[in-house]
């Protein structure tokens, strides 16, 4: 491994996992109630989703994001979290898509980062700082 495709590993792996971090923190946030399943259920139920179509957030928002900080499975991890943020979009946010913060900045802007971490990561793969990377397959 040269010098450039060790950078570009750690650059896969600093990604994935500040991006898995960060997306965990939302989940356990509703796993110990402090933001709970009611209002994701709500929102869902509001738009004329099955109410079992929140508990897909344990997965974008906990399953997935583990995924990708250990480095397994990481693009499917990515792409579900891209998913994740779809539906947080267009179900929370999608009132705030051409309004900006009080700072100037996109009213959406975290949300459009994590999205577009997670389509880099999907695309990009978790590099061979992973557990899948170990065992000398790209993931």
């Amino acid at each position: 491994m040269n010098g450039s495709q060790g950078a570009e590993d750690v650059g896969k792996a600093l990604l994935r996992i500040v991006l898995g971090v960060l997306i965990l923190m939302h989940g356990i946030a509703k796993l110990t109630g402090a933001s709970g399943i009611g209002f994701i259920a709500k929102v869902v139920a509001d738009a004329g989703l099955p109410q079992w179509v929140a508990y897909g957030v344990y997965i974008g928002e906990v399953v997935a994001p583990i995924l990708l900080i250990i480095g397994l499975w990481s693009r499917l991890a990515a792409v579900i979290i891209a998913i994740n943020m779809l539906f947080a979009l267009g179900l929370v946010h999608s009132k705030q898509f051409g309004m900006l913060s009080d700072t100037g900045g996109w009213a959406l802007e975290l949300q459009g980062m994590y999205l577009g971490a997670a389509l880099a990561v999907a695309l990009l793969g978790a590099g061979r700082l992973s557990v899948g990377g170990l065992n000398g397959k790209l993931n």
